[in-house]
């Protein structure tokens, strides 16, 4: 099987060309635990396969290391876009990409011919618990909502961009015992589907520092939709205004919460090397 291993911003996937490689789709979850071993396998954080579609340019499908499928992934969806464009399986710089929670436009930013930059339309962010998906009332929002996990009672903003996230502000998030909290509140019994966690320190001047647990993954480099999640959750509470850069462990996003409510992320995507793999028997 030919691969391609990319990332973003440190958040790394091997992605795969599903025109030309015969893969079932049963087998998926298998050979994402398989190739994302770091130890037995080619090492990241996901596995994206570039697939056809009938509704868009393309179809993206991610999975996480533990063989669950994501329903969208913000800097999977610039590294995807990348593929396609790098590799001229489409020579336009204007693609909507089919995902699990629908069209996602996608804007390439070139120069020379060379991607330096993707601008993703991520959607508009959900905040209604039916939406996230949250226990509670369906209709109702969780701004500031209070979450015990162990004895730290912390308080949290979820919401969905294509995933659950819940967002939490905190004084310094360098100190935050990230690999104890991020698996408590991933598991958390207001999440029936589990979530991704967000960690976040206001830095001032429309900036954010964040740390971020990933569902099905644990600690990551960078988070696209994490990032989104953010900004909106910042804005909701009054800490920044809509338009923010998310500063990462890989690098920095920026993150426009539009007019038309669409959140707007923009950030690199990055080729590290192709190779074969031989899938386990």
């Amino acid at each position: 099987m030919k691969f391609t291993k990319m990332h973003g911003l440190g958040n790394d996937f091997v992605v795969v060309d599903g025109f030309s490689e015969a893969i079932a789709p049963d087998t998926y979850a298998a050979l994402t635990r398989q190739v994302c071993d770091r130890h037995f396998g080619i090492g990241a954080d996901g596995l994206i396969l570039v697939l056809p579609s009938e509704r868009a340019d393309f179809r993206m499908r991610i999975y996480n290391v533990d063989g669950s499928e994501a329903e969208m992934c913000g800097n999977g969806i610039r590294c995807f876009a990348r593929y396609v464009y790098d590799r001229g399986m489409t020579r336009s710089t204007l693609l909507t990409l089919e995902t699990a929670t629908g069209l996602n436009p996608v804007q390439l930013e070139t120069r020379g011919g060379q991607v330096e930059q993707v601008r993703v339309d991520m959607g508009e962010p959900r905040f209604r618990r039916a939406e996230i998906p949250m226990a509670g009332p369906p209709d109702d929002e969780a701004i500031g909502e209070r979450l015990v996990v162990e004895d730290r009672e912390l308080t949290a903003t979820a919401l969905a961009v294509g995933n659950p996230h819940c967002v939490t502000f905190v004084e310094r998030v360098a100190e935050l015992p990230l690999e104890r909290l991020g698996p408590l509140l991933e598991n958390h019994p207001a999440f029936p589907r589990r979530t991704n966690v967000e960690f976040i320190e206001v830095l001032g001047g429309d900036e954010l520092k964040m740390r971020v647990w990933e569902r099905g993954v644990g600690p990551t480099l960078a988070c696209g939709s994490g990032a989104c999640a953010s900004v909106a959750a910042a804005v909701r509470n009054g800490l920044v205004g809509r338009r923010a850069v998310v500063h990462l462990p890989g690098g920095a996003l920026r993150i426009e919460w539009a007019d038309d409510n669409h959140l707007m992320m923009t950030g690199p995507a990055t080729t590290v090397f192709t190779g074969v793999y031989e899938p386990a028997p």
